[in-house]
């Protein structure tokens, strides 16, 4: 039913728990597919990906937002489900997905796209605030980002054009596309990493991810805002 599409770059830290909290769909049949699309690993990740049974495809080290396209091109299931290595779906989710799914497909409700809530797995004042900024963002404007996850249904997604492969703010893109009374946020949390919070400093890395949105949101070219990110990671928040 659902084609999970997890793209990879050395994501051996978190890989294996991400893919773990996805077994029991799998064993109940509401995963049929999961799709890990490596960009160039040379840690232990496809290593991971290989023991945990995943799909594994080669992509060009070019963003996530070619190596998302490329995952979702090869799935066949009806409805994809987009996350990231470092984010770890947290208990209920499958039942928050199925009746989402069911809904959908009964047409008893309108939205095709959902997204998870966002959290991070870090104690204190700064990831709690970041998560209520998220979550007022992604309930006033409609705009939950790739931390967050993107269930859509097959159709909709071609329909919309997919992913676009750029280098940079590819969840931001489609997001937009996707519209906000087409998306709904579930109530199951999508736990991420917090590891380049705490490297870079809440402060400066928030800083510096509005500053990306900002650029974006006026027009500048993705891949100058890439050579602006260039080094400092891929997400936006």
């Amino acid at each position: 039913m659902i084609a999970v599409v997890i793209p990879t770059l050395n994501a051996e830290a978190g890989l294996a728990e991400t893919l773990t909290a996805l077994v029991p769909a799998a064993v109940d049949g509401l995963v049929s597919e999961v799709i890990v699309v490596d960009a160039g690993s040379s840690d232990a990740t496809l290593k991971i990906a290989d023991a945990m049974g995943a799909t594994i495809l080669q992509a060009p080290r070019a963003g996530r937002g070619h190596q998302l396209r490329l995952g979702a091109d090869k799935a066949r299931a009806r409805w994809l489900l987009f996350i990231h290595a470092d984010t770890v779906l947290q208990p209920g989710w499958e039942r928050e997905v199925a009746l989402f799914v069911e809904g959908a497909d009964s047409g008893r409700h309108a939205p095709a796209a959902a997204a998870f809530q966002f959290a991070l797995d870090d104690r204190g004042f700064a990831p709690r605030f970041l998560e209520v900024m998220v979550a007022l963002r992604s309930h006033v404007l409609g705009r939950p980002y790739g931390d967050q996850g993107l269930l859509i249904s097959s159709q909709f997604y071609r329909d919309i054009g997919g992913y676009a492969a750029i280098p940079l703010m590819e969840d931001v893109d489609i997001v937009r596309r996707v519209g906000r009374r087409r998306l709904a946020l579930l109530r199951a949390a999508a736990l991420t990493s917090a590891v380049r919070y705490r490297n870079d400093g809440y402060a400066r890395r928030i800083v510096r991810n509005q500053v990306c949105l900002a650029m974006f949101a006026f027009g500048v070219p993705v891949e100058r805002i890439a050579r602006f990110y260039a080094g400092r990671g891929q997400e936006k928040h």
